[in-house]
């Protein structure tokens, strides 16, 4: 609490007492602390990537069964490895990662991971690849961050992400092009 000084009144002389309140520290961050905030979220979003990639991968059932088992072995193995590089570069900066799954859902922005809602090939590739193309654009606003910080190893790291991811996407809407026509 901070003492005011009185105003100019000759009738009464009293002193005010103000209160006032201090921002909290989860009400101030800095833009690197707000990097690193991010940098957790893109971790936790290829968590679930991770885990969704795994699962479509052995519920899928179509034609092309084999393929897109195979690839999406591959994409959640690529997952893993990304949720490890953007947890270390969080830790590199000085950030403690979540502790356990429900801290990392928890850095995840309300609704913005899709979940798969059926069984059915189409909606799982589509639900998949609405998510990818997600942390695409994610990536893309977490990159300029990286950026403004300084943090020029962190912004050609997603810089790569988003090549990747972007491939990834590109792939899997050309799988659900030939599901259409077929």
């Amino acid at each position: 609490m901070e003492l005011v000084p009185p105003l100019d009144n000759p009738k009464k002389e009293q002193h005010i007492l103000l209160q006032i309140a201090e921002p909290t520290k989860e009400e101030v961050k800095s833009p690197y602390e707000e990097l690193c905030s991010n940098l957790t979220s893109l971790a936790a979003y290829t968590k679930e990537l991770q885990t969704q990639a795994h699962l479509i991968h052995l519920n899928y059932e179509a034609a092309n069964f084999l393929e897109v088992h195979q690839f999406l072995k591959d994409q959640y193995e690529a997952h893993l490895e990304q949720f490890d590089t953007l947890s270390e570069l969080v830790r590199a900066m000085d950030h403690l990662m979540p502790m356990c799954d429900c801290g990392l859902r928890d850095s995840l922005p309300q609704g913005c991971f899709q979940r798969v809602s059926s069984y059915e090939p189409r909606q799982q590739l589509s639900t998949y690849y609405q998510n990818l193309e997600d942390l695409v654009d994610m990536s893309r606003k977490v990159n300029c961050m990286a950026e403004q910080c300084g943090e020029l190893g962190v912004a050609n790291y997603l810089s790569d992400l988003m090549t990747v991811l972007a491939k990834s996407a590109w792939m899997v809407k050309a799988t659900l092009r030939n599901c259409a026509s077929s």
